[in-house]
Parts: structure tokens; sequence; C-alpha cells
């Protein structure tokens, strides 16, 4: 038997079988749900109403009573037992608009790129994959040179071009493509990373097609995925475009996404997922770039080690049980059409290698990108997020780790935490004497949650006041009605329901604070740990490095005051941005510096957390705001002993 379901405010119908999961109905008919944790029934961000009909289940204790009785669900809970028409409440859509917006003005930090002029005077601008035109004597009788002999000898004896290799593909193309332009031709040449290596001539045009040559960058985020389209002769970005993975639907974070990998054809799923989001993405940006698909010779891409392994389509299950082990640091070069890519045959695709089972390509590309491989300063990376990666050192020596944060820098474990998108709470303050807040949302639209950075400034912010204590527990004597207790938990209300998108009041909960507590402990214990590892202190940090969108976004006064980074003068935080996307673009840019990529692998130390014992001490020092040993943050102890006394 089957049911008809119609979904609002979408006007989307699908028709599904008896018993089918409202969730998966929901992927059918191409309407996006939030759903955190992947299925589980925990995270309370799928809440649908049922309009018309009835589910089975979708009860959950992240359901209040009212909520059910107005007949809200879970939909990763709910099976379809009749027609159905489900209303999608404006918290549980997914809202792209905030990915392609760039990074705004809120932090204090300096921003970073990398200088084209700068590659070409240092002879640097090489592309991994250059087009090369020949102009060719024409055969004769005299002259029956074969074809591809002939091309290679015009590129020995004019280009310096040696150790040429070709496939049988290429071969079958040659002939009739030679003669249509007369014997000019532009070759299409991938180069290896290793000098000693074979250049492989991968594509043959007629006539000179030099001048349209283009790479595609891609950052094969956990949340989100990036992708730019860059011309290899000028280096120019012509277009770029962001889509959220359309894994999320299967888990917020990568452990929830080998576990499901390793369910039927969980792997396959999750691969077809994250390839058509990148084809989604690659479609947008060679539209709006005006270019031809077959003119693009080269895609790189950067993800963390489980996500590079799904977009292979290898599995990823060892990566999570001791010793955690990776397939592969290195990978080969391939065509991206064999891994289902919507590219040209010829289309090399390079993907960025990884240090280990969490430290991946991602962060090698933004190590890459920001140069503190090749500097002096000792300098402390960090790519906040669900899977925090840390990398401290200079051009000497580099040491990394990676901490298991949590979701509540994405707004997930937040009762009403949300993506950064338009009506999420994302600055805040607070009267010291009314306790009043005063909220701006993204957009200057209604709230409708609270997005990651939007949590650090709030929480931030209420510590300073003093409305909650060192272990985020709020002060119950306050005299306010915004604080207050329901279900057992007490809360502050940010937004009366009267004032905000959605029919609730939006509040900051006790849990939703510790939440925080856990993430943000969690990265500035995995950062004191390494440099005990390596016999040095909080005070010999030099320089740190935001990296991500959200690092963007992030008041770095907060984020100290709470304890997440170090104290540290705001001149001396660079924030680079996408990291991993600016890695890409560079070894789409440049050979040589792809060259240096092996020797940012070889330079780096890993640590496992979970092995290394000083780390549990730190982690639970660092469970208070901003941290046990206030010596660590002197200039936060002052600013609130001052605001203690006035």
């Amino acid at each position: 038997m089957t049911y008809k379901i119609e979904f609002l405010p979408h006007n989307y119908t699908v028709e599904v079988e008896d018993n089918e999961s409202l969730i998966r109905a929901a992927m059918e008919a191409g309407v996006h749900i939030n759903a955190s944790c992947g299925g589980g029934g925990v995270c309370g961000k799928c809440r649908v109403l049922v309009e018309k009909g009835n589910v089975e289940g979708g009860i959950s204790e992240q359901l209040s009573a009212e909520d059910q009785a107005k007949g809200y669900r879970l939909a990763c809970l709910s099976s379809v037992c009749s027609d159905l028409t489900i209303r999608i409440p404006v918290e549980s859509e997914i809202d792209t608009s905030r990915l392609n917006v760039q990074a705004g003005s809120r932090h204090t930090a300096k921003a970073m790129d990398f200088n084209i002029d700068e590659l070409r005077q240092e002879g640097l601008f090489i592309p991994p994959v250059e087009k090369i035109y020949l102009e060719m004597e024409t055969a004769s009788v005299e002259d029956n040179q074969a074809d591809i002999q002939r091309i290679v000898h015009h590129l020995r004896t004019k280009y310096d071009e040696h150790r040429l290799t070709t496939s049988l593909s290429l071969l079958r193309k040659v002939p009739d493509v030679v003669r249509e332009g007369d014997f000019n031709v532009t070759v299409t040449i991938a180069r290896p990373v290793r000098d000693d290596g074979k250049n492989e001539i991968v594509n043959i045009e007629p006539f000179d097609t030099t001048d349209r040559n283009y790479a595609i960058a891609i950052d094969v985020g956990t949340t989100t995925i990036y992708g730019q389209v860059l011309d290899l002769n000028s280096g120019e970005v012509l277009a770029q475009h962001g889509e959220f993975n359309g894994q999320i639907s299967y888990g917020e974070d990568v452990i929830s996404r080998i576990v499901f990998a390793e369910k039927g054809s969980g792997l396959q799923t999750l691969h077809e997922k994250v390839v058509e989001t990148i084809n989604t993405v690659i479609a947008r940006i060679v539209k709006r770039a005006k270019i031809e698909r077959d003119e693009i010779t080269t895609i790189t891409l950067a993800g963390n080690s489980t996500m590079t392994q799904l977009l292979l389509k290898i599995n990823p299950k060892y990566i999570r049980r001791a010793p955690y082990v990776p397939v592969s640091i290195l990978y080969p070069p391939f065509r991206a059409s064999q891994i289902g890519i919507d590219l040209i045959d010829h289309t090399i695709a390079l993907v960025y290698p990884g240090v280990s089972s969490y430290v991946g390509g991602d962060i090698i590309s933004g190590v890459m990108a920001s140069g503190m491989y090749r500097e002096e300063s000792l300098t402390l990376y960090m790519d906040i997020g669900t899977n925090a990666e840390i990398v401290i050192g200079h051009k000497d020596w580099m040491v990394c780790t990676a901490a298991s944060a949590g979701p509540a820098f994405e707004g997930g474990g937040v009762k009403f935490g949300m993506r950064a998108a338009k009506g999420a709470i994302e600055d805040f303050s607070i009267d010291p004497e009314t306790y009043e807040p005063m909220i701006i949302t993204i957009g200057n639209k209604k709230a409708k949650g609270i997005c990651g950075s939007g949590l650090i400034t709030l929480v931030g912010k209420l510590f300073e006041i003093g409305i909650i204590d060192s272990r985020g527990k709020f002060k119950r004597d306050l005299p306010t009605d915004r604080i207050r207790q329901t279900d057992d938990i007490w809360e502050y209300v940010l937004v009366y329901s009267d004032a905000a998108q959605i029919d609730r009041d939006i509040t900051i909960t006790e849990p939703d604070i510790d939440n925080l507590i856990r993430a943000k402990g969690a990265m500035y214990s995995a950062a004191l740990t390494l440099l005990d590892e390596i016999g040095l202190g909080i005070n010999d940090l030099e320089r740190i490095i935001l990296a991500g969108g959200f690092g963007s976004y992030v008041d770095l006064e907060s984020a100290i005051t709470i304890g997440l980074l170090p104290e540290i003068e705001p001149e001396k935080v660079t924030y680079l941005g996408n990291g991993s996307l600016l890695g890409c673009k560079m070894n789409s840019l440049t050979n040589k510096l792809r060259q240096d990529v092996s020797h940012v692998v070889d330079m780096m130390t890993n640590f496992e957390l979970a092995e290394t014992p000083s780390y549990m001490d730190h982690y639970m020092g660092a469970l208070f705001l901003p941290h046990t040993q206030l010596d660590y943050f002197p200039k936060v102890k002052q600013r609130l002993e001052e605001l203690r006394k006035s």
C-alpha cells in the first residue's frame, strides 16, 4: 500500500510505501529537514507539524507535552501509515543563504590570502595540469613520423618536456584531432608531484585553446561543500558557491556517518550524496563562470579523513576503532569521472593527503595555505568545528591532533541551536542592572534560534555580567523573570514567542551552556596537551590562525572570555577563512608548492588524545569558565574583578 504525502510550505508531494519513515519520505520529495543526529531521535531538530493524517511514533522527550498536543512529531521517528499533510516549521528547514555570503567584519582578526603576482615572480605559477600549443610540420611521404611521436618530439625539443606517457583513450583521439587542426594542436599535460616522475598527455584539441584552461577547487566539508572555478592563466577566481553536504541527513558528525556507512548500502548512499552535492556545486559555478566542462583540466579536493574515504567510496569503519588507521595518507591522481564527478573524462582529480584518522587533507590544505610551515613564528592553527583540529609549530617541526568537540559550535546539542542562517542570534549584550537582553540576528530578521558564534558571545556576556557562574550555572536569585525553571531545567529567556519567528520562547539552558563548555574545553585542553608534550606553554605562542567559516564570525574577546582561545593580543590572531578551499586553490595554480605537500605531511607528528594521559587532566581543568587556572587568563581575571566591583 502506498500513501501520498504533501510537504508545506513547499507544496511538494511524494508517494511512499506503508511504514516508510517520514524523514526518508522528505528526502525522496527533495525537502530538506535538519536531522543532526542521523535519525536517532536525540537532537530534536527534525520537528514537523502533522496537519492532516496520522503517523506512528514520532514522540520523544525532545518534544514537550504541549508540542505533542499541537501535532508536532520528530520526522526521524515517525512512520507513515496514512495520507499526510506535513508542515515544515521554519526552525527545521535548512537555509543556505548564509553559505554564500562573504565573511563579515565582526571579527577583529586579519584576513589571509596569497598573492598570485608573487607566485609569478618566484617562478611558482606552474599549474599541475597545463596546456601547451604545438605548431607541427604536416605529415608527408618524406616525413611520415607517427602522430604521437611527432607530438612527443615537439614537446621535448621546443618545451623541454621529458618522460612523457599517454593512454589508450588519448591515442584514439589523436589521428582525427591532429588533422582537424592541420597539425596545429593543444595538448594538456598532467605533471607528477615529483620531478623525476612522468608527465602524462591527458588530452589533445585542434588549434590553440591555451587561453581556455580552468581548474576547480573543492572543500569537502562535513557540513558544507564549497567550490571555486579558477582561470589557470590569470589565477583569477571566476565563480564560487557553497551547498550543505547532502550527507548531513545521515548524521551531523563523522562518527555517526561512519556508523551509517557500516549498515547495508550505507557506504554507497553516503558516497552518492557527497558526489551529488559536489556536482550541484560544479554545475552552479561552471554556469556562472560561463565556461564549458571540457575546458576544466583539473579538480583539487580536500576533506577530513572520513569525508575523503566516503568520497572515494572506501570503507571508513577502521578510522573510529583503535588503533585508528585510515586507508592511506597519500592518494594518487585519478580521473574525476571515476568516482562519479560530472566532468569530462580527461579531468584529473587531485586529493589532498592527510596525517591520521582525524587530521586529514583539509588541515594539510589549510596549513599549506597559511604558510606556517615556512615561517619562524611559533603558531597555533585551529580549525574550530565538530571535529576540531589543531596544529602547533613552525618551519622546523609541527605537531597536530584532533579533539572531538561535539556539534555545539554548529548549533547542535543546543535546544534552540541552528546553523548560521537568517534569524539566527549572532550578537548579544545585556543590561547589567535590569538583565534585559539586546539581540542581533543574521539578516536582522525575527529570531528563530542561536548559531554557534552567537552561542559563544551569549555565554561570554552572561558570564561577564554574573548571570552564570564559572560552572555555567544560573544565579537563581537575580531580580529578573527571564531566569526561570522549565521541566526541571534552568534557562534564560532570550526572546519571547510573540517577538520570535517560531511559536516558542527562545531560551538558553544550562545543558546548552554545559555542551559549549565541553566543546571549548576539548579544544583548549587539546592545545595545552600538545604544548605539554613538546615542553612548551601557552605564553610561548606567537600567533594564532583561525581557520574555517565559523572562525570569521567568532568574537575574539568572547572566545577568550569563555576559555576557547588562549589569551593573546588581537593583532596576533589571523583569520584564514576557508583554509581547505584556499589550499586547494593554491594547489591548482602551482605544482611547485604542491611538491611541498608530502614534506608537510612528513613534518607533522600526530598525537592521539585518547592515548595521551595528560589530556584528561587538562580537559577536566577546562570545564570551567574560562578555566580552573585563572592565571592562564590574567586579563580576563582582571576584567571580571573590575566588573564585580562595579
